[in-house]
């Protein structure tokens, strides 16, 4: 279940953020990433990319390959090792997202701007995930001195 921001019970450790954000190479899963370049997660998945350096693999129920990466429709679809799922789909999915992120074996899971489930953030910090919630890449690295 979602709660209101002003209820949060999760709170973003700032060496979590600062070292996901640093680690340059990172292979970082955009969940909700297409071809659209309207959309926020195309122009972060970029910011990713060539800002911070990390290599992005979009994952979108279209499995578009998106700023020369291969897509692929679901996390289970992704091949080899997922540093950190950046999640781009409503706080109502965002929980069965966090599950396919633990499934894979994901280091970390990283729910963007508006996006909040602290149920879902709970689960991955008990099974051993690095949690980031409700913010955004493009804010934390220049706040952090990473960009």
């Amino acid at each position: 279940m979602t709660s209101p921001a002003r209820h949060r019970l999760h709170v973003n450790d700032s060496d979590v953020v600062r070292s996901l954000l640093a680690s340059r190479g990172s292979r970082w899963a955009v969940v909700g990433l297409s071809e659209n370049p309207t959309r926020v997660a195309y122009r972060i998945g970029r910011y990713l990319q060539d800002q911070l350096g990390m290599e992005i693999v979009p994952v979108h129920p279209k499995a578009d390959a998106v700023h020369g990466a291969p897509g692929y429709r679901t996390l289970a679809d992704v091949p080899g090792q997922i540093d950190v799922v950046d999640v781009f789909v409503r706080s109502e999915i965002a929980g069965g997202i966090v599950d396919e992120a633990i499934a894979a074996g994901a280091k970390a899971v990283w729910l963007q701007l508006g996006v909040i489930d602290e149920d879902a953030a709970a689960r991955a910090a008990a099974a051993g995930l690095e949690v980031v919630m409700d913010t955004c890449p493009a804010i934390e690295a220049p706040r952090h001195g990473v960009a």
